[in-house]
């Protein structure tokens, strides 16, 4: 270890870890237009399942470009998905991006009606036609929910990134929207985070900058 040549500049190092990767993923069959996206996605955990349990309905990845150059909304579950979304990105392309979990009014209303705040919040971001990105990385609950909004003719997205982690609803949530007609990028089983659902769309925004 002594002998190891450690890299400092950050786009050394970013680049390094790309070689990396596409060195892993030698000799799979990728759609080049999921590449970018399951690169970001094992580059944030440094696990290369990403290239296997990654999911994409038929023009997800179309379809997720053409909102974000539309200027969309998107909504995420979590403020730890929102924080690690590249604002700087999203502006340059006229998108914004909403979280409703600490809304006191989604508060007030999960807590009445005996739900969780998530499956609120994607009830109340479904109600402005502008949010055309659902971003779920933690709770199932709102992926649970917007199936059902879908379902009911409630809700529209143009794509829906749905990689909540944990053990409790996760699998059976993930399976349940697969069932639905709306565009999705899902982490098959019980891996996900609201680190890869931000590393998924921050590769669909440099995606449609280019």
């Amino acid at each position: 270890m002594s002998d190891y040549k450690f890299i400092s500049q950050p786009k050394e190092i970013e680049k390094k870890s790309f070689e990396i990767i596409s060195h892993l993923l030698e000799g799979k069959n990728i759609n080049p237009l999921h590449e970018p996206i399951i690169i970001r996605a094992i580059h944030t955990t440094a696990d290369p399942d990403y290239a296997d349990i990654l999911k994409f309905s038929e023009n997800a990845v179309l379809k997720g470009i053409q909102a974000l150059k539309s200027g969309c909304g998107i909504v995420t579950d979590t403020r730890m998905a929102e924080a690690g979304i590249n604002k700087k990105g999203l502006a340059k392309l006229g998108a914004y991006i909403s979280c409703f979990m600490d809304d006191k009014q989604v508060a007030k209303e999960a807590v009445e009606r005996g739900i969780t705040r998530a499956a609120v919040s994607m009830e109340k971001a479904s109600l402005d036609s502008h949010n055309k990105l659902f971003v779920i990385g933690n709770a199932p609950t709102a992926l649970i929910k917007l199936y059902e909004l879908i379902s009911e003719g409630l809700a529209k997205p143009e794509l829906v990134i749905g990689v909540p982690v944990g053990f409790v609803n996760v699998v059976e949530s993930k399976e349940l929207f697969k069932k639905c007609n709306a565009p999705y990028i899902i982490s098959d089983g019980r891996k996900g985070g609201s680190n890869v659902a931000a590393a998924i769309v921050n590769a669909l925004v440099i995606m449609a900058g280019e």
